[in-house]
């Protein structure tokens, strides 16, 4: 079953409310309305400028200053806001989930589903929490999804099919393990700007002009990673596969290993991890 169809079918007569506008918010509206353009979406947000925003792009959403009105109607609410706020804006709708029993998806950074599952007020509650990525914008993000065992098969799929319309997703059985997630791909995408950042200076030192060094640069890295998806090869062996003995890339690579490149990156995404696990707390 395709997302489209998948989404459409779970969510037939039923509402999707967002609580929170803001940019991964509307990656996710941007991505379903592509998919399915029947499925009923709501946003609540105080702010209305970023209600006007949401308006102007897709007038067919619905959109909210106060979450009483909508959340009684809504078989799904997704929290879209910053963890710092996350307790006061899940227990301000607490007994009306009490009440009506919706799935509610988190992908809010650092917020355990134990502190959500409190502040909704302790009852068995489904409750998935997501990490998605910034790339989730342009339809694609990878996100690493886990679910409390009051979640149902069909609110599984229901929550997979609600990420998967804005990039690919991973269910992972222990909760702790969103704390690697973060580390790797929630935080993944500046990695990767900064080798790109690293490489386009390296260009402009060598005589390239910078528009023409940021064109190569960026077309090399999309270019890298669509090779990499779309081969039945690891990424090892496609190194292996463009590193001729002798040859220009053999000389870069020794230079990078030696700099100590490999030991960088995992000491790199320890230090994401750690600093995951100390917000949690």
């Amino acid at each position: 079953m395709t997302t489209q169809t998948a989404l459409k079918h779970l969510m037939s007569d039923k509402t999707l409310t967002f609580i929170g506008g803001g940019n991964m918010a509307r990656s996710l509206i941007n991505g379903i309305i592509q998919d399915n353009n029947a499925v009923q979406l709501c946003v609540v947000d105080p702010d209305e400028n970023q209600l006007d925003a949401i308006r102007q792009n897709w007038p067919s959403v619905r959109t909210f200053s106060e979450t009483n009105t909508v959340v009684a109607q809504s078989a799904v609410i997704i929290f879209a806001v910053k963890p710092q706020i996350m307790q006061l804006v899940v227990e301000d709708i607490a007994a009306l989930a009490q009440q009506y029993q919706p799935l509610c998806i988190s992908i809010a950074a650092g917020v355990t589903e134990a502190k959500i599952a409190t502040w909704l007020g302790g009852k068995q509650l489904a409750i998935v929490r997501c990490m998605p990525n910034t790339p989730a914008l342009v339809q694609s993000g990878a996100t690493g999804l886990f679910a409390n065992a009051h979640v149902s098969d069909e609110q599984r799929n229901l929550a997979e099919s609600i990420l998967r319309a804005v990039g690919v997703t991973l269910w992972l059985e222990q909760e702790s393990l969103l704390d690697a997630v973060t580390a790797l791909s929630g935080s993944g995408p500046a990695y990767f700007f900064l080798v790109m950042e690293a490489m386009q200076a390296a260009a402009e030192k060598m005589g390239i002009n910078p528009e023409d060094a940021q064109l190569l640069t960026l077309q090399t890295a999309f270019g890298a990673a669509k090779l990499a998806l779309e081969s039945h090869d690891q990424p090892t062996q496609l190194r292996k596969n463009v590193t001729s003995k002798g040859g220009t890339t053999e000389a870069a690579l020794k230079e990078l290993m030696q700099g100590g490149l490999v030991e960088l990156f995992d000491t790199a995404l320890q230090a994401a991890e750690q600093r995951a696990k100390q917000l949690a707390q």
